[in-house]
């Protein structure tokens, strides 16, 4: 079986440090990866962010900020808006949410990944990298507990190691990769 047959979808967390990471990961993708990628790169609420911009010139694969109730559609990378959790409803399409801050953070990664564990089962692949709190730990264990695949940044590749080593310390974290061996992983998928 081809390894992209294995999934219907990727998340990834990424918090202090995580632009230089993702741009790693995401740049080697083909305009027609096979896969959703969706983000949640931690950003000030007040920060005018060209994020989306950034990456889309940097990458083949197309990027763009995650809108609300907009199906999800393979061969994007969807990034989280600043100040909003993202979340994915059954439909496989976004919400958007203004709640409270989780893990002192939103847009949360948990909340990207606790919802997207419960829409897609063992058919998700959740990828937590650099960052300097806890935020994506609680969301692994969840991806894990309903059957998905885990990655975690090796704490030693990361500028803040904080978040990946909550996440692996969990013990849900199924494989430990630097970047450019979740590169390798990702690029296995096509």
């Amino acid at each position: 079986m081809e390894l992209s047959k294995a999934y219907d979808a990727i998340v990834i967390g990424a918090s202090a440090g995580g632009l230089y990471v993702m741009t790693r990961l995401l740049q080697p993708l083909p305009a027609g990866f096979p896969l959703p990628v969706i983000v949640v790169q931690h950003r000030s609420k007040d920060e005018r962010s060209l994020l989306e911009e950034v990456l889309q010139q940097k990458c083949a694969v197309r990027i763009k900020q995650a809108d609300e109730k907009e199906l999800i559609q393979k061969g994007t990378v969807y990034i989280a808006p600043p100040d909003y959790h993202l979340l994915i409803e059954n439909d496989r399409s976004f919400s958007l949410s203004f709640d409270a801050p989780v893990n002192f953070s939103r847009p949360s990664i948990d909340v990207l990944f606790e919802s997207a564990a419960d829409v897609y089962k063992e058919r998700l692949l959740g990828i937590i990298l650099t960052g300097a709190n806890s935020d994506g730990a609680g969301g692994i264990k969840r991806i894990a507990m309903q059957g998905g695949t885990t990655i975690g940044q090796n704490p030693e590749t990361a500028d803040y190691p904080e978040m990946p080593k909550a996440a692996i310390n969990t013990g849900y974290v199924k494989h430990i990769m630097t970047p450019d061996e979740i590169s390798r992983y990702l690029l296995a998928l096509i």
